[in-house]
């Protein structure tokens, strides 16, 4: 055993521990308290284990999980940027690289190409597992306002179309999940938690 290679496996180990401390907009399913991005990315790893089933052809799971597990590590440097926030989002991908330059590299070079592999591959979008993680990424949030009363879609006053908007990558990357979503979002926008359109003056 390298002692080396250790040291820098629990230095990595300990570092990652912070992702509790990144609150994110979304709140738990009961609405106590927002959730942070460690509990996130658990959270969407079960659903992957879970949902196993209705991934289209060519996603393999155990990959999937590995993605979702580590493809918020850099929101311990660049933090959680809300979704519909259209300012805050242009420089989210430059400060997200710079953090997964520095995360990543606390490992031994192999562990690090290894990692840094499966969130390009998950940032990049563009393989059948790197879709439906991303899918159920999209769908997590959507069912947390629907279980809290509205959520963040409230505070903000979200329309539909951006929430259409942002779910859409579930009709490619988990098809056989699209019409479930497509529900649920009627149901939400019924109940009032999701704006029907914009206001036209």
């Amino acid at each position: 055993m390298s002692i080396n290679r250790l040291t820098q496996q629990i230095q990595f180990i300990i570092e990652i521990d912070r992702l509790k401390l990144v609150l994110r907009q979304t709140s738990l399913t009961d609405n106590s308290r927002r959730e942070n991005s460690a509990e996130h990315s658990w959270h969407i790893a079960m659903m992957a284990l879970t949902l196993a089933e209705y991934a289209p052809e060519g996603v393999d799971i155990s990959h999937a999980i590995k993605m979702l597990l580590i493809h918020d590590l850099v929101e311990i440097d660049a933090g959680d940027t809300f979704c519909y926030d259209v300012q805050g989002n242009q420089n989210k991908a430059e400060k997200e690289a710079q953090a997964a330059l520095r995360l990543f590299e606390l490992l031994p070079a192999d562990q690090a190409r290894e990692l840094r592999s499966l969130w390009d591959e998950f940032e990049a979008g563009e393989t059948p597992t790197a879709k439906f993680a991303a899918a159920l990424d999209r769908i997590q949030p959507l069912l947390h306002n629907q279980q809290n009363g509205g959520g963040t879609w409230r505070i903000h006053s979200i329309r539909r179309d951006q929430v259409m908007k942002r779910v859409a990558p579930v009709e490619t990357g988990a098809p056989q999940l699209w019409p479930f979503v497509l529900q649920l979002i009627d149901e939400c926008v019924v109940a009032g938690y999701i704006k029907e359109a914009a206001i036209k003056i």
